[in-house]
């Protein structure tokens, strides 16, 4: 069966729709473990108000039964508590004669899709593109990244995040056996306890923070940022570090340009609402060294001396830590707001404030989760396949085993 997910709904609407396609029969899921990824994702510092009123929790509409997935399209249905207060702004129905829809938005915001989607679809009104342009949509994203989160913990693999930079304050204290120039447990880890991984683990640590960051002075620094700019009427973006373990060598694929896991990777990060780079590994660091100080050597037993790859090589897992970096730039929404021109009379004006957030970098991790185990998701189905969850396993087993014979006998791991 073909992977695939999509959603459906619009930020002020009666709700948002997940629907994925592709994830075998078999798997144990539950209401709490979806619905705790999205508490995760409505929190943080330097939230809006929305996030007061919502209280994200799905239903299942469609895919599971008796607590297991059954190898049909999976849908999920998240209400829009707030929808009550736009119920006439968002009506399907057509409007009276002569009369006019509240909110309209016509001073679109720079930095937004406001204009160009106006422009593209021959609106007059900029909220047919807002309300599905924003980040409230990924909510849905992350329902769907939840299951898939369920199905890698089947074969060991755990994806967790944390802040490592905001409103340009950089963190100090980084999980460092999860950094590229190191293997995992070459050194003492400041940031977590000895033995976690990087789901529970690294998640359990980031998460303790209001800003999902794991350096304690550095955190204080980031809050007084946001408190600035949120007095000042501004916003603030930032980088967000996601690491996969225990992945097995080899998922994704050389042979074609769309089958390289690093650029389906970075295509799901950038599709992140205001995300606007992602690095794996080194990322550009890699091109200012010298070869010798990049690329990571091979040991006895098929390991890595180093992971500045980042857990990728041409275009597949090398089975080191998958390390990604994601920055997201500042919120769109202002509320001291830059000009911009009036769509209905053509003259300048300042651009029109929704209610947003100051920041929203440490959600966005919680996003870039999601994305990352959909695509993870979507090569391990790729390379076991498997209609039921028993069979996939019995596919993914039968490759370890035969990895695990190619490694010389006797050498040191």
């Amino acid at each position: 069966m073909t992977f695939r997910f999509t959603t459906a709904g619009e930020s002020h609407g009666r709700g948002l729709v997940g629907i994925l396609e592709g994830i075998p029969a078999g798997l144990p899921v539950s209401a709490e473990r979806i619905n705790a990824e999205l508490k995760r994702r409505m929190g943080g510092y330097g939230r809006g108000a929305r996030m007061k009123i919502e209280s994200d929790q799905i239903e299942w509409l469609a895919g599971v039964r008796a607590g297991e997935t059954l190898g049909s399209p999976i849908a999920m249905l998240v209400w829009n508590r707030d929808w009550e207060h736009w119920q006439d702004v968002m009506a399907a129905e057509a409007d009276a004669p002569g009369a006019e829809r509240r909110r309209q938005v016509t001073r679109p915001r720079p930095g937004h899709a406001d204009l160009a989607g106006s422009l593209k679809y021959d609106r007059r009104d900029a909220r047919d593109i807002l309300e599905r342009a924003s980040a409230r949509e990924t909510v849905a994203r992350v329902a769907c990244g939840a299951v898939c989160k369920l199905l890698l913990e089947q074969f060991g693999i755990e994806i967790g995040s944390h802040v490592v930079e905001l409103g340009g304050v950089v963190a100090r204290v980084v999980p460092h056996r999860f950094t590229p120039d190191l293997r995992p447990g070459s050194v003492p880890n400041p940031g977590l306890e000895p033995g976690v991984h990087a789901g529970a683990g690294l998640n359990g640590a980031s998460d303790a923070s209001p800003v999902r960051c794991l350096d304690p002075d550095v955190e204080r620094e980031m809050i007084a940022r946001i408190d600035a700019a949120k007095a000042a009427g501004d916003t603030l973006g930032g980088v967000v570090e996601v690491i996969a373990l225990g992945l097995p060598v080899g998922l994704g694929s050389h042979v074609s340009w769309d089958a390289k896991l690093d650029g389906r990777l970075a295509q799901a990060l950038m599709s992140i609402p205001a995300v606007k780079g992602v690095e794996l590994g080194l990322g550009f660091e890699a091109a200012r060294r010298k070869g010798s100080e990049v690329h990571d050597e091979i040991l006895p037993g098929l390991s890595r001396a180093t992971n500045r790859a980042g857990g990728t090589e041409g275009g597949m897992t090398t089975g080191e830590p998958l390390v990604a970096r994601v920055a997201m730039k500042p919120i769109s929404t202002l509320m001291s707001p830059l000009r911009t021109v009036d769509l209905k009379t053509g003259g300048p004006a300042q651009a029109q404030s929704e209610r947003s957030d100051v920041t929203a970098v440490p959600a966005m991790g919680v996003i870039a989760e999601a994305m990352v185990s959909l695509v993870l998701a979507q090569a391990l189905l790729e390379k076991f396949g498997g209609d039921a969850l028993s069979e996939t396993k019995r596919n993914f087993e039968g490759y370890v085993a035969q990895v695990r014979a190619r490694t010389p006998k006797g050498a040191a791991s």
